[in-house]
């Protein structure tokens, strides 16, 4: 298996499939790299270079104690990039990962960057306050920590639920995709999954949305009931300069992974990589 390893010394693992231009897919919290793997074969069938890797603390990287913020992850990334030297960068994140990305631009810049992809992301800051109203309650935080804390492998089970949507009528979740959810988050440390929570829940992105400039897609479900769209698709899309902004009717958070609409994103991403 490949690991890059961090200027702090840990050991970041990640996927490197086909030849062709790079495009880097950053996963969402509590999963891994492999919540991209039919998209990552989709790229690489289609002549590009497709990259993913497991954040700290998450799948096969290694478990630190500390460093569970959006600085520490963007770095991480850039030491990924430069150990592979990779160049004309196509990033390609979700939930959790649209942080880093947002970061990683915020703190590196777009010298290595083609272009980005955003996807049911959290930028620009999810906590509800006053300038925020369409954000999330900070309870709402808590009560995630807590149930990690109770029994974090029934708490999984059941926060693949909202995740993907399967509570919805009519819905195409697949069992196989709540195990292979589950799967995922188990491999995530208890530490990095509380962690993460108070990272991705107060951390504010807008300065860094600002600084992109490369060509940005964001993609969010309407039915998003993890990220709710009007508090992160809907407003940095207004904030990233040049960005193409598409709406899933009915998409979940989870959407990448649900037949019919990954087959979607599917198509988008190719659409948005051969521009």
């Amino acid at each position: 298996m490949a690991y890059v390893t961090t200027r702090d010394g840990n050991e970041i693992f990640y996927k490197d499939w086909g030849s062709g231009r790079p495009v880097v897919f950053i996963h969402g919290w509590p999963l891994n790299a492999d919540a991209w793997e039919d998209q990552m074969k989709c790229v690489a069938d289609n002549g590009y270079r497709g990259i993913a890797h497991d954040r700290r603390g998450h799948g096969r990287s290694s478990q630190p104690w500390g460093g569970y913020d959006f600085d520490t992850f963007a770095d991480d990334l850039a030491d990924l990039i430069g150990h592979l030297d990779l160049r004309d960068v196509t990033l390609v994140a979700h939930s959790m990962g649209g942080g880093e990305l947002a970061r990683y631009i915020g703190r590196h810049g777009t010298s290595r960057i083609r272009s980005a992809v955003l996807l049911a992301a959290i930028p620009p800051v999810m906590i509800k306050s006053d300038t925020n109203p369409e954000g999330t309650p900070e309870e709402v935080f808590e009560d995630i920590k807590a149930g990690i804390l109770k029994e974090r492998s029934q708490f999984w089970k059941d926060a693949s639920e909202t995740f993907f949507g399967a509570n919805r009528p009519g819905n195409k979740v697949t069992q196989g995709n709540r195990d292979s959810f589950w799967l995922m988050a188990m491999q995530e440390s208890i530490q990095a999954g509380v962690k993460c929570v108070d990272a991705f829940g107060f951390t504010d992105f807008t300065d860094d949305l600002k600084r992109f400039d490369v060509p940005t897609l964001v993609i969010h479900g309407d039915d998003d009931q993890v990220v709710p769209i009007a508090a992160a698709g809907a407003k940095s899309s207004k904030i990233i300069p040049d960005c193409t902004y598409k709406v899933y009717e009915g998409g979940s958070h989870g959407l990448a992974n649900v037949p019919g609409d990954k087959e979607k994103f599917n198509r988008d991403l190719l659409e948005f990589l051969g521009r």
